[in-house]
């Protein structure tokens, strides 16, 4: 009997929902540290997921919604219960309501992507990936909490606008470069961009997660700047194509 993605959930897909339940576990007990590693380990799995599904070509509406519930599990439900166990629970109502954002738009947003999932290519998303908002919760919580004194005093303001700018960029249209196939073709094609993405890893690493954040902060930024850009041109385009058609209409074009 041939065992197919439809029957059988990718390992790497119940790991990713085995890892967000470990993140939620850890932060119930006030281990956002540990909570903040098992998001990262989940994102692993998830990466891994889709390589899988990438070399087989194999996909399901079974397997698109499986993943889909590990990936709110994992990247909405987990760095929700976090951010709001580690500080927002000081706002009492509002930070319910903060905090949920997290959890809500992922749901959103990984619904409107499998909607408009078509094959394997793409080169990249409209809106926020689920896994890069919550891996920069996950970061941040890395750089500025500690067991001894908490999330840092300075960095505790800044959470809610964090979470809920990330929410609103998840269901946002700012597009997103996909990350290059991890392949020996790729490698040979870009040996400059493998080993940048090489040393990211080791850096990353070395640091103890902490040089993730600064990273997921320039892509995040990167996006937004492109798309006012891209959003001011589009607005001249129209500007000039109106001016020509009045000037056409009125007959003062030089013949």
């Amino acid at each position: 009997m041939k065992v197919t993605r439809a029957v059988v959930p990718s390992l790497f897909t119940v790991l990713n929902m085995f890892s967000g339940f470990m993140s939620i576990l850890h932060a119930s007990r006030g281990e956002f540290i540990a909570a903040s590693w098992f998001i990262a380990l989940a994102a692993g799995f998830d990466a891994l997921d889709g390589v899988m599904a990438r070399i087989t070509r194999s996909s399901s509406q079974f397997g698109v919604e499986i993943d889909s519930l590990s990936d709110v599990v994992s990247f909405g439900a987990a760095p929700a219960f976090m951010v709001h166990q580690m500080d927002l629970y000081r706002l009492e109502g509002l930070g319910v309501v903060v905090s949920s954002l997290l959890m809500v738009f992922a749901g959103l947003r990984l619904a409107r992507f499998n909607s408009q999932l078509k094959g394997f290519d793409k080169s990249f998303f409209v809106g926020l990936p689920v896994p890069m908002s919550a891996l920069t919760v996950a970061s941040y919580t890395l750089n500025f909490y500690s067991y001894e004194t908490g999330l840092s005093p300075l960095a505790a303001p800044f959470l809610p606008w964090m979470s809920a700018g990330l929410s609103l960029l998840m269901v946002s249209k700012v597009r997103y470069n996909t990350l290059p196939r991890l392949s020996v073709a790729t490698i040979k094609q870009h040996p400059f961009g493998a080993v940048a993405g090489a040393a990211v890893v080791v850096l990353v690493s070395w640091t103890g997660g902490k040089a993730l954040l600064p990273l997921l902060l320039a892509v995040i930024l990167y996006g937004l700047v492109r798309y006012v850009v891209e959003f001011i041109r589009r607005i001249r385009a129209r500007g000039e194509t109106f001016d020509d058609g009045d000037i056409a209409e009125s007959g003062q074009i030089d013949r």
